[in-house]
């Protein structure tokens, strides 16, 4: 039996708004669940406010933090990476997260050959797991899928994490932005912990010059095949949230993110319908 869509909102978007807004914005939205991120600028984690604050603003609304978007670059580990996963762990478990996201390196001057990256990733994972195992929290992998991403495709992470033993700790994220740029065909509903959603209307860029600024919220003119997607893992038997996530400037300064969310929700529903 199909699972019914259970909305969440990734702090993209409204990157600007104060976290009481957003969970306000959530709230209006019948959204119970939200992802806040560690790259933005003037919010949350960046701007200093305790984990503590974060788990309580939620608590008082009925909110779930899904996960601190995002560990990167998660497969490339360094005593430095694991500086950054312990003090990104440490806030999560304290703001009450789920987990964390965590994005592969996405650099055009990465060298590393395939059998070199393979490697890395394996090695990530095996680091990462008992920081998370000790911290409660579950690894969300997200493959991208940029032509240059160490980490294009899902099955690569399901295989790895198969073989160091991960399966416990680790989910993957289905990006329908990714799963489309990487022209993957493979789901994984059963090992899927999180999934994101962002639409792309322009039909005239090729496929490998799309990039996070062409990602909107998800309406009729979607070429990524968002409702195609979401069929397909919800028949399966994936019963997560569906966490928007656009990036488009377009969507950060509309002077109504409440109606045009909500438009994109039930464009969704009716589409899967």
């Amino acid at each position: 039996m199909r699972q019914p869509l259970r909305f969440a909102l990734n702090r993209m978007v409204a990157p600007r708004l104060p976290l009481t807004e957003f969970i306000d914005l959530a709230v209006a939205l019948n959204a119970d669940a939200i992802e806040i991120r560690n790259d933005l600028a003037g919010v949350e984690i960046e701007n200093g406010m305790p984990p503590e604050a974060v788990r309580d603003l939620c608590r008082e609304r009925g909110i779930k933090v899904l996960s601190i978007n995002a560990l990167y670059p998660f497969d490339v580990w360094n005593d430095e990476r694991r500086e950054q996963t312990l003090k990104l762990a440490a806030y999560a478990r304290d703001c009450g997260a789920e987990g964390l996201v965590m994005c592969p390196l996405n650099d055009r001057a990465d060298r590393r050959t395939p059998a070199e990256r393979a490697s890395g990733l394996r090695t990530a994972l095996s680091q990462l797991a008992p920081i998370l195992r000790e911290h409660g929290l579950l690894g969300f992998v997200e493959p991208l899928g940029f032509e240059e991403c160490s980490l294009r495709r899902k099955r690569q992470a399901v295989e790895a994490i198969k073989t160091v033993g991960g399966l416990d700790v680790f989910r993957l994220v289905h990006d329908t932005f990714h799963h489309h740029l990487a022209s993957e065909a493979e789901f994984f509903p059963e090992l899927t912990g999180l999934v994101h959603v962002s639409g792309v209307e322009d039909r005239e860029a090729p496929l490998g010059s799309i990039r996070d600024g062409h990602r909107v919220l998800v309406g009729d003119g979607d070429i990524l095949g968002n409702a195609a997607q979401l069929d397909q893992l919800l028949a399966a038997g994936y019963s997560g949230y569906v966490s928007f996530e656009p990036f488009a400037d377009s969507v950060h300064h509309l002077a109504d993110i409440q109606t045009a969310v909500g438009q994109s929700m039930a464009h969704l529903r009716r589409a899967l319908a």
